[in-house]
């Protein structure tokens, strides 16, 4: 798992479970394992979570390394369906909790904090009780990314040993669909993230490369996607229902975005963050490059899966970045 872009050639790596210096995040991977998954059952998330864990971490030791959950937890205005599904972010802390991490979760969503999201999902007490411990990325970090562009990132995000992804496969307005890639966005500390779509969202493809940038400065871990039911037609708040049946894992974001397309139907070059990820050159972008050891997309038959046609611009209404900024600001308070 460790990233050979970090570990001198003849040094040697830690042994697992000890993590001295952490690693990068795995950008040169190409395994990604599928899984069929009808429901969010706990015995079969449990098992399913499990495999994909054993099949991408192999060999890893996980006792008092300290792993961060990194869910969507965008908004619960509009209901459950925006984020990350709640028996899945449980099931996956216990999937670590299990093997002896400690276990934390954060997220800096677009209204509110991810402790108050986390409560009206009705998660916040039973993951206290397993002691969990909740930030809302409070503490940032700057960090200069290799463009030159400066990025205020969560320090907790970047203080983890590993960092555990869990995205939920969306369609999005701005960039078709959402999945492991953009889920990594949510490291951005607080207004941070609306602040890039004014910033950087009036010129073609220049937002999308800069949060595939982010990619090169977070920690090593693993991406474990909420593919089971999914949000489509629309994005990333109101979108409908559509049952996948799929978890997915890789340590490598790029590749597991890769094999979703596939499963669901959409044509790389639709995708402006495959796009990105491709001009970066990028592991992972080729299907025909990906290795899957356990199912293959072509074992998934999905075709109602359904996108935006015409996409927004990703830059923000100045009236609406101002009223979300105040909106995000009650949230906060309240």
């Amino acid at each position: 798992m460790c990233n050979p872009r970090t570990v001198p050639a003849g040094k040697k790596v830690a042994e697992p479970g000890n993590f001295p210096t952490r690693q990068l995040m795995n950008l040169s991977s190409k395994r990604v394992a599928l899984r069929h998954c009808p429901d969010y059952g706990p015995a079969g998330l449990a098992a399913g979570l499990d495999q994909l864990v054993d099949t991408c971490l192999a060999g890893i030791g996980f006792s008092s390394t300290h792993v961060l959950l990194k869910p969507n937890l965008i908004s619960s205005r509009q209901g459950p369906l925006a984020c990350t599904e709640a028996a899945f972010i449980l099931a996956a802390a216990r999937c670590f909790l299990d093997r002896g991490a400690r276990v934390s979760l954060g997220d800096s969503p677009a209204f509110g904090t991810a402790t108050g999201v986390l409560k009206k999902l009705g998660l916040l007490g039973q993951l206290r009780k397993l002691s969990v411990r909740v930030t809302d990325f409070k503490k940032v970090r700057k960090l200069v990314l290799p463009s030159g562009v400066s990025a205020g990132l969560a320090a907790e995000a970047l203080d983890c040993d590993l960092l555990i992804n869990l995205p939920r496969v969306k369609a999005h307005t701005q960039l078709r669909v959402t999945l492991a890639v953009k889920n990594c966005f949510g490291c951005l500390a607080g207004m941070r993230k609306a602040w890039w779509h004014m910033e950087h969202g009036g010129s073609p493809g220049l937002f999308e490369s800069l949060l595939v940038e982010l990619l090169a400065v977070l920690p090593d871990g693993i991406t474990l996607v909420d593919g089971i039911t999914a949000m489509h037609e629309t994005g990333p708040l109101n979108g409908k229902p559509c049952q996948l049946g799929v978890l997915a894992g890789s340590t490598n974001p790029v590749a597991v975005d890769r094999a979703l397309l596939a499963i669901i139907g959409l044509e790389p070059e639709a995708s402006p963050l495959w796009q990105a990820c491709d001009n970066a050159g990028l592991a992972g972008t080729r299907l025909a490059e990906l290795d899957f050891p356990l199912l293959a997309p072509g074992d998934f038959p999905v075709t109602n899966f359904q996108v935006p046609r015409e996409l927004t611009p990703i830059r923000f209404n100045p009236f609406r970045f101002v009223r979300s900024s105040i909106r995000r600001v009650l949230h906060g308070l309240s």
